[in-house]
């Protein structure tokens, strides 16, 4: 549009800076156009902070991050060799990425790069250990640390070997134990990351229609209900609770045996159970304390009579 003349021009808005990396139709475009992106003075970076965190700056959010995404294709290169895809990677660490912009305080002294660096890489790992394998490997903050760590010192201790057997996956036992003492873990948490990395996953339904279906794992895993031990358990926990609670009851006496019956083996009409400790205190002339320490002492010889039937 053009201006009558004599009329004062404004300063234009900085371009939107979502719009300096357009939709881009493979990752290798995507990469290049991010490389070309101009990296923040450390005074820039300072203003646009503050707006963000002064003033909520939309803007100003934006320039910090997409001045950063060649960092996050930096860092998700390194993390190829886990067999996920580099643009999921790069996607995940943008997460981080933005997540740190939005708690950066430029007055603590340090550049964005810096501290975005360990929000971008805990953003990759989480999307690793989720997605590496169907089953984690990895739960606990220790157990991931372990992971990355040995699968990064599994690579160097290969690349140092010099037998010719580089093609070895496992590590022997004094690779195990250098291992340990450099991350300064146990034997036992090593080996068995070790073989939780080693395994894969294995479908337990048949992943075919053909006559494999006999062989997957679902049609020969074992029935608990039908094995022998367990069968055995059911029958003496069955027997316990019938005959054997009989028997038990019949070495208390009579006073003894009602209030283990009503406090235990009573129910009323409204599932409320049977007398409290102080509505037998009143029936029997006693404190509720004596009444608690008859039926202590009752338990007791019930516990004896059915450890002897048993």
């Amino acid at each position: 549009m053009t201006l009558p003349s004599g009329t004062a021009t404004t300063t234009l808005a900085p371009a939107n800076p979502w719009a300096l990396v357009p939709p881009l139709g493979n990752l290798d475009a995507y990469i290049s156009a991010v490389n070309r992106l101009p990296l923040l003075t450390h005074e820039e970076e300072q203003i646009y902070a503050r707006q963000l965190r002064d003033h909520n700056d939309v803007d100003a959010a934006g320039r910090l991050v997409m001045s950063h995404l060649r960092l996050v294709v930096s860092i998700a290169r390194q993390y190829l060799g886990y067999g996920l895809p580099h643009g999921d990677l790069i996607q995940e660490g943008n997460v981080g990425l933005m997540k740190a912009v939005k708690r950066f305080d430029p007055d603590q002294g340090v550049r964005l790069v810096s501290y975005a660096m360990h929000w971008i890489k805990a953003e990759i790992h989480e999307y690793i250990l989720k997605n590496w394998r169907m089953v984690k490997v990895a739960t606990t903050k220790a157990q991931r640390k372990l992971f990355f760590n040995l699968r990064s010192m599994k690579h160097q201790l290969k690349a140092d070997q010099a037998d010719g057997q580089t093609h070895r996956n496992t590590l022997t036992e004094a690779e195990v134990a250098h291992v340990a003492s450099t991350l300064n873990v146990k034997r036992e948490e090593v080996l068995e990351m070790e073989t939780r990395m080693s395994g894969g996953d294995v479908a337990l339904e048949p992943q075919t229609d053909d006559e494999g279906e006999a062989f997957a794992p679902i049609a020969y895993l074992a029935d608990e209900t039908h094995e022998p031990t367990h069968v055995i358990e059911s029958r003496s926990r069955d027997a316990l609770a019938g005959d054997g609670l009989h028997r038990a009851l019949d070495v208390l006496d009579p006073r003894s045996r009602r209030i283990v019956e009503e406090r235990w083996l009573k129910v009323n009409d409204d599932t409320s159970g049977g007398m409290t400790l102080h509505e037998l205190a009143a029936e029997y002339g006693v404190s509720a304390e004596r009444i608690r320490q008859i039926e202590v002492a009752a338990m007791k010889k019930m516990k004896k009579a059915l450890t002897e039937a048993a």
